[in-house]
């Protein structure tokens, strides 16, 4: 069976799976719709218009206008791009970072893991949004900084993750084998457990992604994050909560599409793990490279 078959017959299976499916059809929808703001949104999200100040949603401005009359869909759909572009960067950095460490960690054990996950250990002591709002504060209120702090928040997870798979596989017969054929340290972590972490990384990635978004919101509520006149929904629940009572759109649309966005992810994660479940037969090799060390071991 190829790899192909293998990942289509996986797809068929998040598809059949009715949460999952409605996961991904919300998560894409989202990415499309960040991707494609500025052609989809109906007009400038900073385009301040005094004559139409705090409108309730109506068929010229859908969502409403706020109080400096800008026209919430818009800043709704840009909003969106600005939480989508933290979560995949700072998911990006978290695993160029937790991956290594994780191989190494687990794969090595000894001083190397000790070390490895006492640091973790200590991180994880702090919660998520914890840690990630003081280092925002420390590096500066921007986008990239608030991307840099979540990501940074996230890595412990992700080591953790990352080195119980790679206690797992280490364990496993293809890897003895590629170490009795004389392969080093590097080929067996990047060849061999590397790709075979790809479903666990994976399931972790749909739920760092929605948590990098709510933290993006909280920092960009409390001015560490993206800062005015650049729309984000962090910016905009801020913003809203002088209005709520004369204009509740203000805050039910921004907070709506933050639990959309987490909704989506988090349904698309519950459907990947179902699909990705070795009690149904691909999850174990469904991403497996094509092991070197199980030929080796059969001319053996």
């Amino acid at each position: 069976m190829t790899h192909a078959l293998r990942r289509r017959r996986i797809l068929g299976r998040l598809l059949r799976h009715r949460t999952g499916a409605f996961g991904l059809a919300l998560a894409a929808v989202l990415v499309l719709v960040a991707l494609a703001a500025p052609l989809v949104a109906p007009a400038d999200p900073a385009a301040v218009d005094f004559d139409r100040v705090l409108q309730p949603p109506s068929t010229t401005a859908w969502l409403g206008t706020d109080e400096l009359g800008r026209d919430q869909l818009s800043r709704v759909f840009h909003g969106i791009r600005s939480s989508i572009v933290v979560g995949v960067l700072s998911v990006l950095l978290a695993l160029v970072v937790a991956t290594p460490l994780g191989l190494v960690a687990g794969y090595r054990r000894g001083v190397t893991d000790a070390v490895v996950s006492r640091v973790t250990d200590t991180l994880l002591a702090f919660p998520f949004l914890v840690l990630a709002v003081g280092l925002a504060a420390i590096l500066g209120a921007s986008l990239l900084n608030a991307a840099l702090a979540i990501g940074i928040s996230q890595i412990p997870n992700l080591i953790r993750v990352v080195r119980g798979e790679a206690l797992r596989l280490s364990n496993e017969d293809y890897v003895a084998a590629a170490v009795a054929a004389g392969a080093r340290s590097g080929t067996v972590l990047f060849r061999h457990l590397l790709p075979n972490s790809v479903n666990a990384l994976l399931i972790q990635i749909t739920v760092a992604i929605p948590a990098a978004i709510i933290g993006e919101a909280l920092l960009s509520f409390l001015g560490l994050g993206v800062q005015p006149p650049t729309p984000s929904l962090g910016v905009m629940l801020a913003a809203a909560q002088t209005y709520f009572a004369q204009a509740p759109w203000l805050v039910v649309f921004p907070g709506l599409t933050v639990v959309l966005a987490t909704l989506g992810f988090n349904l698309l994660g519950d459907g990947l793990r179902d699909a990705l479940d070795p009690r149904g037969g691909p999850m174990s090799d469904a991403f497996r490279p094509a092991d070197r060390s199980r030929e080796l071991s059969g001319r053996r």
